[in-house]
């Protein structure tokens, strides 16, 4: 079963550019993952420091897989100084 997947980032203050580099530093990789139908990044327009990124998986596993990949682990180890709040992310499937 396919799933999407929506995740909220807030970056520490003063914190935007370097949240952003590691989250920009996450796209191409995925992209070319097992399963990965969309994986896009959105910067919201009016809070600089907060960041969205847009899934679909082809299914479960195939996310499961993503968050074990060498490019996210590495990446997360960065969260503690970099994330103002914890990441928000919502694994749904579509039902209509």
């Amino acid at each position: 079963m396919k799933v999407d997947v929506v995740a909220h980032l807030h970056a520490k203050p003063g914190k935007e550019a370097e949240l952003r580099k590691i989250l920009e530093g996450f796209v191409a990789p995925t992209r070319q993952e097992d399963g990965c139908i969309r994986y896009d990044l959105f910067l919201d327009l009016d809070h600089p420091g907060r960041f969205t990124f847009i899934e679909e998986w082809a299914s479960r596993e195939a996310l499961e897989k993503h968050g074990q990949t060498s490019h996210i682990t590495e990446g997360r180890k960065h969260f503690p100084e970099l994330l103002g709040d914890p990441a928000w992310v919502q694994v749904a499937t579509q039902i209509l």
